[in-house]
């Protein structure tokens, strides 16, 4: 059974509350409800805004800082950046992608790694004198900042799966070293889009 709450017990004992007149009184009550009531809201919107973050970065996109310098200087060390999770819901993922994707060598599947895919499914992937041909055809590659050391494949991408290369080839511990050197699908959690720190800059 609910309780009456009266004034007297929002102004307990011998105070200057007692001293106040009635309105003053009435006025404050409803201060402190009104008070409790904005609490108790803006909890609420502080919970389901905590609860909405989490839903869009775990269905929607990979918001990520990048620790190494393997992908200068088209995003370097200190960046962070966003990544679409939608980008391959309906679409394959082609070759120049930049994508976020788990370590292959990593079982428990906690290292993300940013890359740039070389090879999809099917291609042959070859490094001779710094320049890269897949299938036979040399790439362009005006995102790389200096001339790649070493002849490395040829590498053939099995189905399903990609090989990737970070655009710093010199400093980039990608596809060419990895003991498990493709990534699945499955693996691959968005298409990178967007710099937002530092500076802000769009990437496709």
């Amino acid at each position: 059974m609910l309780k009456d709450i009266t004034l007297g017990q929002f102004f307990p004992g011998d105070t200057v509350a007692h001293r106040l007149d009635p309105r003053t009184k009435i006025l404050l009550v409803v201060l402190y409800i009104v008070a409790l009531f904005c609490a108790k809201s803006l909890l609420a919107y502080g919970i389901l805004a905590a609860v909405l973050a989490g839903l869009v970065n775990s269905f929607l996109i990979v918001n990520a800082e990048v620790p190494t310098g393997s992908m200068e200087n088209t995003i370097m060390a200190g960046d962070r950046i966003l990544a679409l999770r939608t980008s391959y819901w309906f679409d394959e993922p082609e070759a120049g992608d930049l994508v976020v994707f788990r370590y292959p060598d990593d079982e428990t599947g906690k290292t993300l790694y940013v890359k740039r895919i070389i090879g999809t499914p099917g291609d042959t992937v070859e490094m001779s004198n710094g320049t890269v041909y897949v299938n036979g055809k040399a790439l362009q590659e005006d995102y790389i900042a200096e001339v790649t050391q070493g002849s490395y494949g040829p590498y053939v991408v099995p189905d399903g799966c990609y090989f990737m290369m970070g655009d710093n080839r010199n400093h980039s511990q990608d596809s060419r070293f990895w003991r498990n050197q493709y990534v699945e699908k499955d693996e691959i959690l968005g298409k990178v889009v967007l710099r937002y720190y530092k500076g802000f800059k769009w990437i496709s």
